[in-house]
């Protein structure tokens, strides 16, 4: 049954290779269903039912990932989306948690429309290096900054606009230390270090937080009522998301279509232009459960670059991915564990995701100005705005600016341009 479903032998792997590659990729993206509830609690949602939804949505997106499209590639809310809903869409701009998810959702819609009009990586594609480098550089900063504040290193500070936090502060050293916990482990070549520094930090806060209590561990999963069925779709097609909207889009765009690429090419599956086997039938399944994830209130999901690990044990087939989706439901079980996770726990996971995103600025052509200034503007502008969808904005007009002003006008291609007059539209008529 496995050899006609996934051509395992074909593939120069074998059931139990492929099962320890799905146990793998599961212990090393498994973090999520702590730091989803904690990144989304934020918001004013329930951190129990969106612990279970997060177990669902990447259950069900990649069990579908393995059976459709053969790939061992796992599905889960994107990081950096969930980030920028919580702390920015309804934090800062003061939306709805249902409004904002509302976005979230149209802007899904909108990466399902470009996949089905088949024009997703000619889009991508023809975003400038740059730019697309830029954007998961900035958006990692920004996750790393949101880390640092959830650990209590940064604080705010009206003089310095930040400042270093209470180094004598219990919660403080904590965090620190299930930061490193996660880089050395993973400099050693741990797969679960950042599942082993959230066990670790929460066992510690147990003993030293009095805030923090143990309520059980296996239980049967709670009502969803409070989650799902709650997103205001309607209320979201507001003027003055529109801009919110579109930035989702693009983020997930590159950050699902970029992943693929990286893991299936790891695979040995994808050719010199980034193509790969039953590649129509991937995209649909990520587009498809990108929609879904944000209805159901767990924000976007998006193809996981952690899928790597288990690729690197030689996972080459789709049973890898349908393990980790089984691996997730059976885990629905332990929503108790959702509350008993501190925020300082789960906030070295997010400068390690900083760190990891971050490094891709290395690809920037930093001896050509017309190049690196927009890359640099895109990703500086993120953390320092709190604002994924200015940094966006201000790379893309700021490339623009630099390529007419030098003359080099024709390398700005009809993407580019298209997409810095809506931001400037956005700008006037919107603010």
């Amino acid at each position: 049954m496995f050899e006609k479903l996934f051509q395992i032998k074909q593939k120069g792997s074998s059931v139990k290779t492929e099962i320890v590659a799905g146990i793998t990729t599961f212990f090393t993206m498994v973090y999520i269903v702590f730091v989803n509830p904690s990144i989304l609690g934020v918001a004013g949602m329930d951190t129990q039912v969106v612990f279970v939804t997060t177990c669902l949505i990447a259950a069900f997106g990649t069990i579908a990932m393995g059976l459709f499209s053969n790939l061992p590639i796992a599905l889960a809310p994107a990081m950096g989306l969930n980030a920028f809903f919580a702390f920015v869409v309804v934090q800062k701009l003061g939306f709805s948690w249902q409004t904002g998810m509302g976005a979230i959702f149209w802007g899904s819609v909108g990466l399902f429309l470009l996949t089905v009009l088949q024009v997703r990586y000619w889009f991508m594609s023809a975003i400038p290096l740059g730019l697309r480098v830029g954007i998961g550089a900035g958006i990692g900063l920004f996750i790393a900054l949101i880390g640092f504040k959830n650990m209590g290193l940064v604080v705010a500070n009206p003089a310095t606009l930040v400042a270093l936090g209470e180094l004598h502060d219990p919660k403080v050293l904590m965090g620190i230390l299930g930061f490193f916990i996660i880089v050395i482990l993973a400099a050693r070549g741990v797969y679960s270090g950042v599942l082993v520094s959230i066990a670790v930090i929460t066992g510690l806060a147990l003993i030293f937080d009095p805030a923090v209590t143990f309520n059980g561990v296996i239980s049967f999963p709670p009502s969803l009522d409070a989650v799902v069925g709650q997103v205001d779709v309607a209320g979201a097609l507001d003027t003055a998301l529109l801009g919110i909207i579109f930035s989702f889009m693009l983020v997930n765009l590159f950050d699902s279509s970029g992943t693929l690429i990286a893991v299936t090419n790891k695979a040995g599956f994808a050719d010199a232009q980034g193509r790969f086997p039953k590649m129509k039938q991937a995209l649909y399944v990520d587009s498809v459960s990108a929609m879904a994830g944000s209805y159901m209130g767990t924000s976007a999901i998006s193809t996981y670059i952690e899928s790597g690990s288990g690729v690197s044990v030689g996972g080459r087939t789709g049973l890898t991915a349908v393990v980790v989706g089984i691996l997730f439901l059976l885990t629905i079980f332990f929503s108790p564990l959702a509350s008993l996770v501190p925020a300082y726990a789960t906030a070295g996971a997010l400068v390690f995701v900083g760190i990891l995103m971050a490094s891709s600025l290395i690809e920037v052509k930093w001896d050509d100005l017309t190049e690196a200034t927009p890359a640099f503007i895109t990703t500086a502008m993120m953390p320092f705005t709190y604002s994924i969808t200015e940094g966006i904005a201000f790379g893309f007009i700021s490339y623009c600016v630099m390529k007419i002003c030098t003359g080099r006008l024709k390398e700005i291609n009809a993407p580019v341009a298209v997409v810095s007059l809506l931001f400037i539209a956005k700008f006037v008529w919107v603010g």
